[in-house]
């Protein structure tokens, strides 16, 4: 049997003109299986390239790695959740702990498979683990690219000790949840931003030292000599060739550099000696598994921490909200709600 679903879709290739509400079916859930309504998603940089067109999918696709709502049905053999539980979605379905093997994006929800967009959805319970408790739909949405991205960074890979110090780019949503993790984890934390207003917010959120990086294009330098010489431990490394010269200026001797993003371009000259000389480890991340998600939102529950939202769109705005993305204004994340 099984219901209807309203779903935001978009056409073969992407595009914003390619984007339109549609009706999807929800079927009952087969062993294993739970059926979830959707509440809430959020906005991440690979959602908009697949969205904008810039990465667009070869078929029509419902958009969205980030999915939060509450259980509405069980199938057989399901013991993990009970009808009423809310839950928040795993980036890697089918990575649920171990090291990784999983190679790009065909088993991701939103680029190689239909994502979150949508009112409803049936798929395996391992889809999905528990939300934060007290997070609303929302708040949780923004755990499952985002968040994850970042503990792994500096819990898994990092193994982030207290007294360390991370430095952090920028004021997108991987970002703010590093200098929120590094601060729960008793680091120390240095913020770059090339806006006032942000970095103001970024020292409220906890940061203690603050770098405009438009009127210091060597904050590597000054990123070190604010560590006394040393060079910080960890680098959250958003921006990609771009930034990457001055994220291993600003590195120690046998520092760790989690590359994340590609801001700043896809490609760029790297260069070679820094990162032999100082022996970096320079760490390609894409998000986590599902283990590592729910270590995570263990310790957000011990911490009581919350994540930062920058604006909520209903999910017919979907367009709306990645123009609002794209125009590099928001501070934490941009949600959607359904």
């Amino acid at each position: 049997m099984g219901t209807m679903a309203k779903a935001m879709v978009v056409g073969a290739g992407g595009g914003f003109a390619a984007v339109s509400a549609q009706e999807r079916p929800v079927p009952e859930p087969g062993p294993g299986e739970i059926t979830v309504r959707l509440r809430a998603s959020s906005l991440n940089y690979h959602d908009y390239a697949v969205v904008s067109g810039m990465w667009g999918p070869p078929e029509p696709r419902i958009p969205m790695s980030d999915g939060a709502g509450e259980v509405t049905a069980v199938g057989p053999g399901v013991t993990e959740f009970a009808v009423g539980d809310a839950v928040v979605s795993t980036f890697f379905p089918t990575w649920l702990d171990g090291r990784a093997e999983v190679v790009g994006f065909a088993t991701v929800p939103g680029d190689g498979i239909d994502g979150y967009a949508r009112e409803a959805v049936t798929a395996p319970a391992t889809s999905f683990t528990r939300a934060p408790a007290g997070w609303d739909h929302a708040e949780a949405a923004t755990l499952t690219t985002a968040g994850l991205t970042a503990w792994r960074a500096l819990h898994e890979d990092g193994k982030v000790k207290a007294g360390e110090t991370v430095l952090v780019q920028g004021s997108g949503g991987v970002s703010v949840f590093a200098l929120q993790f590094a601060k729960m984890a008793g680091a120390r934390v240095i913020a770059t931003s090339s806006s006032q207003a942000k970095l103001a917010r970024l020292q409220a959120l906890g940061a203690d030292h603050l770098i405009d990086y438009t009127q210091d294009p060597a904050w590597g330098e000054t990123a070190r000599r604010l560590t006394g010489g040393r060079g910080v431990d960890h680098v959250i490394e958003v921006g990609g060739p771009g930034t990457l010269e001055q994220s291993m200026e600003a590195a120690r001797v046998g520092g760790h550099i989690s590359v994340i993003g590609i801001l700043t371009g896809v490609a760029g000259p790297l260069q070679v000696v820094p990162a032999l000389v100082k022996q970096l480890r320079l760490q390609g991340v894409l998000v986590g598994n599902r283990r590592q998600q729910m270590d995570m939102i263990r310790a957000i529950d011990a911490t009581g921490m919350k994540p930062v939202i920058d604006s909520r769109y209903p999910l017919d705005a979907l367009v709306d909200a990645f123009r609002h993305q794209e125009s590099n204004r928001h501070f934490g994340k941009i949600c959607l709600e359904m």
